[in-house]
C-alpha cells in the first residue's frame, strides 16, 4: 500500500482558493439605477414597462425570455471562469457580467413576439420592437458589489 504524499500543498492549495473565493460579492446585471434617457426618463422604467407591460402596452419578455434561455449557461460558464483566472472571484464576476450584459442587449435586438400597434410604427417609422434609438440596449450594465 502507497501513502499519500504532497497533502500539505494540495491543502495549502485548497487555502489559498478558498481565500480567493470567499466573499465573492454579487453580481447585479440590468439597468441600473440612475441611468436615464437624454431627456431624464429613468431607464430602469421604462425596462420595467417594456418587461411587464402597462394599460397601454403588452408585456415584451426580454429579459424573462433570456433568463429563462440562458440561465442553465451561467454556473458552468462561471466555474471555467474562475478557473481560467486563479479563482480571482472579483475578475470572474466582471467577465460574467460582461457576458450576461451581452446576453442581454442580444435579446434585446431579437425580440420580436408583439407586434406593435399601428400607430406606433407610424410614429417611428419601423416595426422593430424594443429598439428605437438603441438608448435601452446600450444603457444595459452590470455591476460587481463587494
Amino acid at each position: 500500500m502507497n501513502p499519500l504524499s504532497g497533502g500539505q500543498k494540495l491543502e495549502a492549495y485548497l487555502r489559498k482558493v478558498a481565500q480567493r473565493v470567499q466573499n465573492p460579492g454579487t453580481l447585479n446585471v440590468g439597468f441600473l439605477e440612475g441611468a436615464t434617457y437624454p431627456d431624464g426618463t429613468s431607464v430602469p422604467l421604462v425596462a420595467a414597462v417594456d418587461e411587464f407591460g402597462s394599460s397601454r402596452s403588452p408585456p415584451r419578455p426580454y429579459f424573462r425570455n433570456m433568463i429563462a434561455e440562458k440561465h442553465g449557461e451561467w454556473g458552468p460558464a462561471l466555474g471555467a471562469i474562475l478557473k481560467a483566472n486563479d479563482y480571482d472571484a472579483n475578475a470572474a464576476l466582471n467577465q460574467m457580467g460582461e457576458g450576461i450584459k451581452g446576453q442581454l442587449q442580444q435579446s434585446i435586438a431579437d425580440f420580436d413576439s408583439v407586434p406593435l400597434a399601428p400607430s406606433t410604427i407610424k410614429a417611428k417609422g419601423s416595426d422593430k420592437q424594443l429598439v428605437e434609438a438603441g438608448h435601452l440596449m446600450n444603457s444595459a450594465d452590470y455591476e460587481v458589489i463587494r
